[in-house]
């Protein structure tokens, strides 16, 4: 069952049996039915699985909780800190449904192009409950998609906030010529800066070196399908953050992260200098070349 909240791009979902505008490619498999009542929809679905920008969780999470039959297992795979509270997504989804649901999140390295394609691909489901955690994976998993299992929620969802921030200052290194060099180095010191953090808010550093981790974070810094890195190629150009998301078309989440992230760094006092210059190109119209000159004059120190 397929919900979504416009119900005009409902009906050409159903009409056209695939989404023309996204994965043209990737035709409807003839069990997926399209339901425009968010009710029938979730009372005919045995799991939900609610994949929303960071900024609509919490309103459709208010809509589920309306409708969600006692008991039924909820998944996301939104990435993002709530903006305006700094809290991760499984913290607003027990504010909003309450403790007692099965809850996991989905994250990890998955173009949707690739996917819809059917290209191999692997990912992660977290969650505190270890057997629903299995059972989705389980449900998820086929020849060409493969799905690993963690306890660690804080960590996957860390990991799938702070990357889309980084790759838009992979994309902005690359868009202003720093080279090959410049982006391993951003990525290895970015990659130090999620283990900060999310340690500090009681992740496990193992998982950052997983999918969910380097993995979720190498391939948004290096490949265009990433449309983070992109609005750094946009901003090197001398963009501004408005003109670069209409041209992309798309939600680009590293904007709002960059806000969230750095507050949140902020609040618990984590050293986040890549985060840092980032937030000063989109909120404070600091020049990109002089966040990287700032970047490079730190003092040296320890690896």
């Amino acid at each position: 069952m397929l919900w979504g909240r416009n119900r005009g791009h409902l009906a050409e979902l159903d009409r056209e049996r695939r989404n023309s505008r996204y994965l043209p490619d990737a035709p409807f498999p003839e069990s997926l039915m399209i339901e425009p009542q968010l009710g029938a929809a979730v009372g005919a679905a045995g799991e939900v699985l609610l994949a929303v920008p960071s900024h609509a969780f919490r309103s459709v999470l208010a809509q589920l909780a309306h409708v969600l039959p006692a008991g039924a297992p909820i998944a996301w795979a939104t990435k993002g800190f709530e903006l305006d509270t700094g809290k991760l997504p499984h913290q607003v989804a027990k504010e909003a449904l309450g403790d007692g649901l099965p809850m996991a999140v989905l994250s990890g390295p998955t173009f949707a192009r690739e996917v819809g394609a059917g290209l191999p691909t692997a990912m992660t489901v977290a969650s505190f409950d270890r057997p629903f955690a299995q059972a989705l994976a389980q449900s998820l998993s086929d020849d060409n998609f493969r799905v690993y299992t963690s306890t660690d929620i804080v960590g996957v969802e860390v990991g799938g906030a702070v990357k889309n921030v980084l790759a838009i200052g992979a994309g902005l290194s690359d868009g202003l010529g720093f080279g090959a060099n410049t982006r391993v180095a951003l990525i290895t010191r970015g990659l130090a800066e999620m283990m900060r953090l999310g340690v500090a808010l009681g992740a496990r550093r193992e998982t950052f070196i997983g999918l969910a981790g380097m993995g979720d974070l190498v391939l948004t810094c290096t490949d265009d399908e990433s449309r983070n890195r992109r609005m750094g190629l946009k901003l090197a150009q001398g963009k501004s953050a408005d003109v670069a998301a209409r041209e992309i078309g798309q939600v680009v989440e590293g904007v709002p992260a960059a806000k969230a992230v750095w507050s949140v760094a902020q609040r618990l006092g984590v050293d986040m200098p890549i985060t840092e210059q980032v937030h000063r190109i989109l909120y404070e119209a600091a020049p990109p070349a002089e966040a990287v000159r700032a970047l490079m004059s730190r003092a040296l120190k320890p690896e």
